[in-house]
């Protein structure tokens, strides 16, 4: 038996040990039943369509069902409900999979949080949202993860360049926030980016700006390296560029009434040194370069709550895709980094190595059968080059026969003392 104090630390441990709260968690593991949970926008009449599917290649044929968009060059909204809650003092984390099946040209795989005053019936490209995350493709040029907040009413852009996943396979991508405003984005459940998002993003004014009160002085002098004053260019310096062949010779047959004065063609000349140009030496003002003092900037004030939104409600899928095939599943909304990886690894990570070996698998089988009607191609190729090498034979001895004929009438003909 342990000791009354071990114990009783123990015991305080586990009263401290928090469940992980879970705010939203979407697999699709019932059916068709995802749709009475889920609300397609009437903003327009014309949004894609989503389907319940697990693609042409998975994992597990149920466990890896989930959201695809069926319809090339369209807009999709997609959202769901969840109840309201506030971030305030806690870690958020937001956590999806992305699957681009259709190896995607252009178009969006990322999800976005709103407030629970949304209108899931009419939300749309300018619906108001707290938070935008996940993959965006468009052209060799844009294959980057969106990390976007609103502040203030203003969509705010991360400072750096996060690359996403641009194969044809299942990501995680996940998306933590803490309340001490440090972030961390992950993919296949390892770290891609962190910081802060006083650092990372333009929420606020900068804390310093240049004094505009302060200018160079005008006898600042920047120069490192001057004309040495003393250096004088050499009174054989200067020479022409180019000068008479001195081997050309004027050509025997040239006529100068009818040609003109003849005149020898023009060579580099070999003793040609260029601009003359003083030597350098350093300069004795030179200051260095001039920095522009700064002050504190007086617009400038510490928002301590920068991650903190007090209301997050619904989960949607405002889109645009040129070319259709992307499955989105495993959505999850946490305060636990830690539940969110093991989540990850039970869901993305349990099922990532049977998918890639089912590709495989049909991109070996397309293979062999692409080589089997090449195969075929040819040998039917062949066999019509022959049937017409055939043919050419028979025109050219039925050219010959006639030859032969005439050939016997005119023997026929001929006294045989001729022949």
């Amino acid at each position: 038996m342990l000791p009354l104090p071990l114990l009783l630390l123990g015991l305080l441990g586990l009263a401290g040990a928090a469940e992980p709260q879970v705010h939203f968690k979407e697999q699709f593991l019932d059916g068709d039943a995802w749709g009475e949970r889920w609300v397609e926008s009437k903003h327009k009449s014309d949004f894609g369509k989503f389907k319940l599917t697990a693609g042409k290649f998975y994992g597990d044929a149920e466990k890896d069902k989930g959201l695809q968009t069926s319809q090339d060059a369209r807009f999709y909204a997609l959202s769901s409900r969840f109840d309201s809650f506030s971030n305030k003092d806690q870690t958020l984390v937001v956590q999806f999979t992305v699957k681009h099946e259709q190896n995607i040209d252009c178009g969006g795989g990322y999800v976005k949080l709103f407030p629970s005053g949304l209108n899931q019936a009419d939300m749309h490209g300018d619906s108001e949202y707290n938070i935008m995350f996940g993959p965006d493709i468009c052209g060799p040029g844009t294959k980057k993860v969106h990390v976007i907040f609103n502040y203030k009413g203003k969509n705010v852009l991360i400072n750096k360049d996060i690359r996403c996943k641009d194969d044809e396979f299942t990501h995680l991508y996940t998306l933590i926030v803490r309340p001490d405003n440090t972030y961390e984005v992950k993919i296949d459940n390892s770290k891609v980016e962190s910081g802060t998002l006083e650092s990372d993003w333009d929420f606020l004014p900068p804390k310093k700006i240049k004094d505009p009160e302060a200018k160079k002085p005008e006898d600042w002098d920047e120069r490192a390296k001057i004309d040495d004053p003393t250096d004088t260019k050499p009174e054989d310096w200067e020479k022409p560029e180019h000068i008479p062949d001195p081997d050309a010779k004027k050509p025997e047959d040239w006529d100068e009434e009818m040609d003109g004065e003849w005149e020898p063609p023009v060579i580099q000349n070999p003793e040609y040194k260029g601009e003359w140009k003083p030597r350098q030496i350093d300069n004795p003002d030179y200051k260095g370069k001039w920095v522009h003092p700064e002050i504190d900037n007086p617009e400038y004030t510490p928002d301590s709550n920068l991650y903190a939104y007090d209301s997050f409600g619904v989960l949607g899928l405002d889109l645009w895709q040129v070319k259709s095939g992307t499955i989105f599943d495993n959505f999850l909304i946490t305060n636990d980094e830690k539940y969110a990886e093991e989540f990850g690894n039970e869901t993305w990570g349990a099922t990532k190595e049977a998918e890639k070996k089912m590709k495989e698998q049909q991109d070996e089988e397309q293979r062999k059968k692409q080589e089997e009607e090449d195969k075929k191609r040819k040998e039917e190729e062949g066999e019509d080059e022959v049937d017409g090498d055939d043919n050419e034979e028979e025109d050219e001895d039925e050219e010959e026969e006639p030859e032969k004929e005439e050939e016997e009438e005119e023997s026929e003909g001929q006294p045989k003392d001729e022949l």
